[in-house]
């Protein structure tokens, strides 16, 4: 098997990268497509180190399909439930911009439907959980398959989903008028976490890309450029399509490219600012900015009173108070909560002992949870 690095320095930076441009996104910019592409991003990451560890799990001499899947679950147990309902239950317990409504949803990780039946983005506190839910249910299915399928499929399949996600974007026009749900049912991230799986795939057998994916890539992501420096305002149903499609299938392979070479490690200059320390260390606790951000900045609209900058909108008032409280608070969460936690993966491997003490390709020691949990590999 190719590439099966189980840590990989720089996707610490991609990790930052990604959360990084929610958060100015969120922050900073109304209405900015900069926020989807790191959400895109991340579910790219999230299906290439989710597949390559569960293909590593495979392909131990003592595989066992119900130890795997057992150990795999539990291992996402720890690294996304206790941070993720230790915010629901804050929430909740102060009834934050009347988030109790729906809270069941979002504890079941079906947050991504609530909003969409909805139609609206309340309680907008826990906007951001439509990601994770997606992730949740994407688990559902992706590790039976991945581990169960012949090998000789696994990239047809990926293909397959791509394709599925891309047929859903093409019909979407049969619904009516454009809502929220297009953006927000699991078809439509579906691309990017099975791209994401495909890179995997791809490095699992005898290739390091998939066929076509870099001269694509250099064409469609200057493409996007292009588009994003016209920034068009669509007037009609069909233009607001063609735009929404554009902006969601254009940086797709552009951002595989981007996790590939940082998995296998940029050179020269971008690779030493891939490996600068505190971009990495953003990475490490992108986990905990990405689930806080938008509590943190309800909390600091309320402390209006007692900050002397403006808070009453996007800018550089919430950007900077913003940004250093939700920073402060995902370092305590990581320090207090999750490492900790994820400490006990190490009761976890993914491949079975084969006597007492022993096991088989045990993933090498590293930093316990290193990030989003779609990010996180091992």
């Amino acid at each position: 098997m190719r590439g099966f690095n189980l840590y990989d320095r720089q996707l610490d930076s991609v990790r930052a990268l990604a959360v990084l441009l929610v958060l100015y996104a969120h922050f900073a910019v109304p209405g900015s497509n900069l926020g989807h592409l790191g959400v895109r991003l991340f579910f790219v990451l999230s299906g290439f180190l989710i597949t390559r560890i569960l293909l590593q799990a495979r392909g131990g001499p003592d595989f066992d399909l119900r130890h795997a899947l057992k150990f795999f679950y539990a291992r996402r147990v720890l690294r996304i439930f206790p941070a993720y309902f230790a915010m629901l239950a804050f929430v909740g317990a102060i009834d934050l911009e009347q988030a109790r409504d729906g809270l069941a949803w979002q504890a079941l990780f079906l947050s991504n439907f609530w909003y969409a039946v909805r139609g609206e983005w309340m309680p907008w506190v826990l906007v951001h959980s439509w990601t994770l839910s997606i992730e949740e249910q994407f688990y559902l299915v992706w590790p039976l398959i991945m581990l169960t399928a012949p090998m000789r499929f696994l990239g047809r399949i990926c293909i397959a989903f791509i394709a599925l996600s891309l047929a859903y974007r093409l019909c979407w026009p049969l619904t009516g008028t454009p809502t929220i749900a297009r953006d927000l049912l699991p078809p439509a991230s579906m691309d990017a976490l099975a791209a994401g799986g495909l890179l995997a795939v791809c490095r699992a057998g005898t290739a390091a890309w998939p066929r076509g994916l870099k001269p694509a890539a250099l064409i469609l992501g200057g493409a996007f450029i292009v588009l994003s420096w016209l920034d068009p305002r669509p007037t009609g149903p069909l233009l607001q399509w063609l735009l929404w499609i554009a902006r969601e299938v254009l940086p797709l392979a552009p951002l595989v490219v981007l996790v590939g070479l940082a998995s296998t490690g940029f050179k020269g200059a971008v690779g030493r600012f891939m490996e600068w320390s505190p971009l990495r260390a953003l990475g490490r606790i992108s986990y905990g900015l990405y689930l806080y951000h938008i509590v943190v900045l309800a909390l600091v609209i309320k402390a209006q009173p007692w900050i002397p900058m403006d808070m009453s909108d996007y800018g550089l008032g919430w950007l900077t108070v913003g940004g250093a409280a939700t920073l402060a608070v995902a370092c305590l969460s990581w320090l207090l909560l999750e490492k900790p936690i994820n400490g006990f993966k190490r009761y976890f491997p993914l491949t079975p002992l084969v006597a007492p003490g022993t096991e088989v390709d045990r993933p090498p020691k590293t930093r316990a949870g290193t990030g989003h949990p779609a990010m996180e590999a091992a």
